[in-house]
């Protein structure tokens, strides 16, 4: 049943989530600061007004965290251009042709034993400010508000982060005590912080976004065994977490990784982000055939494509083609796949958004 009136982005995503049609497809947006520096500039806004850009583009997600207020657990590393996080992270600024990004380096636990993982500074979840979190998600009442994102309760990609994807690939198959324990332990942190924040949040928050890289551009990363072995058991932890407050769960998954969709459903996964057209079995009209009475969409829109490398012509006809197949019926989101790269260009961009507000509408 469509929407006969104009809903606010809580009702357009709410109703989408339970997939049903709302008055419009709800619109997302995520960037790298290439271009979302000249989105802003196109639009006459400051560097730091994400609010302006975010109201032009039609945007009806806002995230909510809460804010660490402990101490530093780690010291950057200047001399080598290193920034480290307060889980031990390390990126470096890596320059291309058409900007920059941070990079992933150095792996401090690669080879770390049991007995150095569980003494790693991690943060606690004291040491958040969870009425922040309560703070900003009332200046939002109209808003879609989740808390989590692409890496909450991930294991390949953060372990990954601190053991290399290599090892903890390797930790995976061969059930290496030092990896799971990682892998538990961070799981753990936050799963708390995630609780805390939707107590403090007092009903606020809409939905929990949780994410798991599953898969390379032509088939799974590791297989459905291995996965309901070690990994799933953790994101069912946060996923009761979300049920216990009657949320609905979002999973970031890149790459082939329908082949996982039956168990996030079994689950009480509710809907799945990403879906880069071009990898194996994540075809728009696969996708909405096989799992579209189960679970909502978000995403779709490849930062790879058109967008990136095509005419606006282009970007037009494949933004239509995308809503054409996945709206019908409801439990469609508009998103690009991943972050918008440096590379895509500004006029693409504003014809992918255009497109989202004219052709999304249900009628």
């Amino acid at each position: 049943m469509t929407a006969t009136r104009t809903l606010t982005s809580r009702e357009r995503v709410m109703t989408t989530l339970a997939r049903q049609p709302a008055d419009r497809v709800p619109i997302d947006y995520s960037a790298n600061p290439g271009i979302d520096q000249r989105l802003k500039k196109h639009f006459g806004l400051a560097d730091n007004d994400y609010e302006g850009l975010y109201t032009a583009l039609g945007v009806d997600f806002r995230g909510i965290w809460p804010r660490y207020i402990g101490p530093k657990l780690h010291p950057d590393i200047p001399e080598r251009n290193i920034l480290v996080d307060d889980w031990g992270i390390r990126r470096t600024k890596i320059y291309h042709e058409s900007g920059y990004y941070w990079d992933y380096c150095e792996f401090p636990l690669k080879d770390a034993t049991e007995e150095e993982i569980a003494n790693w500074p991690m943060p606690n979840p004291d040491d958040f400010d969870y009425e922040h979190a309560a703070t900003q998600a009332v200046k939002y009442p109209d808003m879609a508000l989740f808390t989590g994102g692409a890496g909450l309760g991930d294991i390949i990609n953060s372990n990954g982060f601190l053991r290399s994807m290599e090892q903890v690939l390797v930790d995976l198959i061969t059930d290496d005590p030092a990896g799971l324990q990682l892998a538990k332990r961070r799981t753990a942190i936050n799963r708390e912080i995630t609780l805390r924040t939707l107590e403090a949040c007092k009903g606020r928050i809409d939905f929990v976004w949780m994410g798991e890289d599953l898969g390379t551009q032509i088939a799974p990363t590791i297989s459905v065994e291995l996965y309901r072995k070690h990994i799933r058991p953790l994101h069912q932890s946060i996923i009761d977490v979300a049920k216990s407050f009657d949320l609905p769960v979002m999973v970031h998954t890149c790459g082939s990784s329908s082949w996982a969709y039956d168990d996030f459903v079994e689950m009480g996964v509710n809907a799945v982000d990403t879906l880069q057209p071009e990898a194996t079995n994540m075809q728009p009209a696969y996708l909405k055939k096989r799992f579209g009475d189960r679970l909502a969409f978000h995403g779709c829109i490849s930062t790879a494509g058109p967008v990136a490398y095509g005419t606006v012509k282009d970007v037009i006809q494949d933004c239509r083609n995308i809503l054409d197949i996945m709206m019908p019926g409801g439990g469609y989101c508009f998103s690009p796949t991943h972050c918008l790269q440096d590379n895509s260009p500004t006029e693409n961009v504003l014809a992918m958004y255009e497109v989202a507000k004219t052709d999304g509408v249900y009628r």
